[in-house]
């Protein structure tokens, strides 16, 4: 008889109060596709939306019967009816935003797209900003909410693992960058691998030191730092996390794809494998997982779910915020956690820049 127990905790701890009121930023892909069918799915309550162009968000409100439609998002922040705020705007917008949203007394939470913002800096300053307004500030970081990571995160806690020896990422894909991305030289890194630099620092805590390495993109051809990127984690207790983001992945026409996101996770007393499903969307494709342990010798695990990463995962990002300010309490991935994450990747370009490995420290000791 296994003493291993396969209710790992994949899905979200919703709020008691789902009716909260939440007033929409943005209507791009991420607010139309995830966002608001994650939150309907949920039985959350957008109320409100407005966008930098009053007529896409027209559309979108139809598209997911939003009532009502402002013409800019300075309207939407004014008006007393909402309670959160959920900006799905480019990086470089969300410290103003942030900045007239605390004004607002009707506001209690806001939640911000990833990255918070383009460098640590702005994101210290949107972190402050919040707190001493005492708004609840958390970060739209996703990935800690895809089904195979809430499973792994619990696998380790339970001990079925052991003490993790390495841990990697192995991610062909073609992410699509977006138009406003056309004007940033920080591109993969900041964009896409901040998924899997967050993603280490939930599964296993903060890095001692942290190496990059990247080139070119072939196919992106705007001016950028990073395309295909390389970066390792180092911990204290010798284990290394490293991923390995390709956005090249396929040549193109006259070749075969072979297109996924695999990640894997050693320790001394198991191993755990899987996939992420991200790269079919919009096919709904679950992330996978499977383990074996010393616990329980000489089989594998394989529990399986229905839900996806695009969309359903965003239904713990606004859960998590609305439980903070329902219970007044720190969300799960608060803005001021968040500012560690903007730290590694700091650390990731410090470590491209000057072609050597960067202690953590570095880049945490000036918001310490």
């Amino acid at each position: 008889m296994s003493n291993i127990d396969l209710h790992l905790n994949t899905g979200p701890e919703l709020p008691g109060r789902k009716d909260f009121r939440i007033g929409c930023i943005g209507s791009g892909f991420i607010m139309r596709d995830c966002h608001l069918v994650a939150y309907r799915d949920a039985g959350f309550n957008p109320v409100a939306i407005a966008s930098r162009t009053y007529e896409n968000a027209k559309a979108v409100a139809e598209l997911r019967n939003i009532p009502n439609v402002y013409r800019t998002w300075e309207e939407l922040i004014r008006d007393p009816v909402i309670e959160i705020l959920d900006i799905a705007f480019p990086p470089d917008r969300q410290l103003e935003v942030v900045r007239q949203a605390v004004e607002q007394k009707h506001i209690k939470g806001i939640l911000c797209q990833k990255p918070l913002a383009m460098n640590s800096h702005e994101a210290r300053e949107i972190v402050d900003l919040c707190e001493k307004a005492g708004v609840k500030i958390a970060v739209n970081s996703n990935m800690r909410y895809d089904q195979s990571m809430r499973a792994l995160k619990t696998i380790l806690d339970r001990g079925y693992l052991g003490q993790p020896v390495l841990a990697t990422i192995d991610m062909r894909a073609i992410p699509h960058w977006q138009d406003f991305l056309h004007k940033y030289k920080h591109i993969e890194i900041l964009n896409m691998g901040i998924h899997h630099i967050d993603i280490f620092r939930y599964l296993f805590g903060d890095p001692e030191k942290i190496t990059a390495v990247t080139r070119r993109d072939p196919r992106t051809k705007f001016p950028h730092i990073d395309g295909i990127s390389q970066y390792t984690f180092q911990y204290a207790n010798d284990l290394m996390a490293t991923s390995l983001d390709d956005v090249w992945a396929w040549p193109g026409e006259g070749t075969e794809k072979d297109i996924y996101i695999k990640w894997r996770v050693e320790g001394l007393d198991g191993m755990a494998q899987g996939t992420i499903g991200w790269p079919t969307y919009p096919e709904r494709t679950p992330s996978t997982l499977e383990f074996t342990t010393k616990q329980a010798p000489n089989q594998w695990f394989r529990p399986k779910w229905d839900q996806v990463w695009f969309p359903d995962a965003f239904q713990g990002t606004m859960a998590q915020l609305l439980r903070a300010v329902e219970t007044d309490s720190e969300p799960e991935i608060s803005g001021r956690d968040n500012l560690k994450s903007m730290a590694a990747i700091d650390a990731c370009y410090k470590s491209i820049a000057e072609g050597r490995t960067v202690m953590f420290s570095e880049v945490t000791n000036s918001f310490q």
